[in-house]
């Protein structure tokens, strides 16, 4: 073993080393040195935010399963992007009750896996032990709230069957705020968008939208983000019947607005025990005042007045384009309001 790494036990039995890549071909899970203080630092779990990825622990799927220890209580922040997940994250990095996960680079691993023909019983696995190795906590008693990339929802049955302890946020933006966002971000949000589409049609999400596939290379960028709005919209209403109370559901509007409420609901949702004057100092901290993945500072009622903004400026494409939307949506049965909301 390299001499930088600690021992095989050692490294198992810390969170300090992140499970952070599924090689299929060796069968094998790469960890990584991440201590604590840069979960907080970075907005992702990506190679570029992580000094150490280039050179990682590589350790037997066998071999790690064997040394990981029992693991904690594991829940989940699902999203459709673009709606302050990365926030809501950041948030519950509370030690000694709970660590915030965001966006894990070895459940993207399994999904792309699996879209290479992985076998679903072989995925499945897999899946139950990443699971496993995330939920190793940094101190005993915490739970670990795992936010995940959005490409990883085609998953969230699998995850929640595998975890039935586990509960869940589904968290949103509203169609028009989502619409400006993807405008607002020029290329790279309309090629990112596309990209999404993508992965959702090969997920077969779009089928129930009823736009012919002959149609697809004819929607502009912003129907392209309408449609995967939609086609998430659809999931997380679909997950509300199917799971129940173990999921709630959380417009980005909401948690903005109202930070105290939301963040108090959300550890009643995860039994964590956190109390109204830690809530307050969260919601009057750094996480709630600065931008999540640039670091930037935000002044009062800075990201409301951004996102009317954006509508502002991209108001006839963003119209035009929810109005479609939403003839699709009363059509089909998609709910802008989902049930089940954290907050009445």
């Amino acid at each position: 073993m390299n001499a930088a790494f600690p021992p095989l036990a050692n490294a198992m039995a810390t969170a300090q080393w992140l499970a952070h890549r599924y090689d299929p071909g060796h069968d094998a899970f790469h960890f990584v040195d991440v201590p604590r203080a840069h979960h907080a630092a970075i907005p992702f779990l990506t190679d570029d935010n992580l000094p150490s990825a280039g050179s990682p622990l590589i350790v037997r799927r066998s071999d790690a399963m064997t040394l990981a220890p029992p693991p904690g209580p594991i829940h989940f922040i699902f999203h459709s992007a673009y709606c302050c997940s990365t926030l809501l994250a950041a948030a519950v990095d509370l030690p000694g009750i709970a660590m915030g996960l965001k966006e894990p680079v070895l459940l993207n691993d399994i999904v792309g896996w699996r879209h290479r023909g992985a076998k679903g019983p072989d995925v499945a696995r897999v899946l139950d032990e990443s699971l496993r190795l995330l939920a190793r906590p940094f101190a005993m008693g915490e739970a670990i709230v795992v936010k995940p990339s959005n490409i990883v929802n085609p998953l969230i049955p699998a995850i929640m069957a595998l975890r039935p302890d586990a509960r869940a946020v589904l968290l949103h933006a509203p169609l028009d705020a989502y619409l400006a966002s993807i405008a607002r971000k020029g290329l790279a949000g309309r090629l990112w968008v596309r990209d999404l589409f993508g992965k959702l049609m090969n997920e077969g999400m779009l089928k129930a939208l009823g736009i012919a596939p002959t149609d697809y290379l004819g929607l502009t960028d912003i129907q392209v983000a309408a449609a995967g709005w939609l086609a998430q919209q659809l999931q997380f209403q679909s997950l509300c019947d199917k799971l129940g109370s173990r999921v709630a559901t959380l417009n980005s509007d909401v948690l903005i607005s109202r930070p105290q409420d939301v963040l108090a609901s959300l550890a009643k949702l995860f039994d964590l025990a956190i109390d109204a004057d830690t809530i307050a100092a969260i919601v009057s901290g750094p996480v709630f005042t600065r931008d999540a993945k640039t670091g930037s500072e935000f002044g009062t009622g800075q990201r409301q007045r951004d996102a009317q903004q954006a509508i502002s400026l991209y108001a006839d494409e963003v119209e035009k384009v929810g109005h479609w939307a939403r003839v699709i949506a009363h059509n089909i049965g998609i709910s802008e309001a989902l049930p089940r909301p954290l907050l009445p």
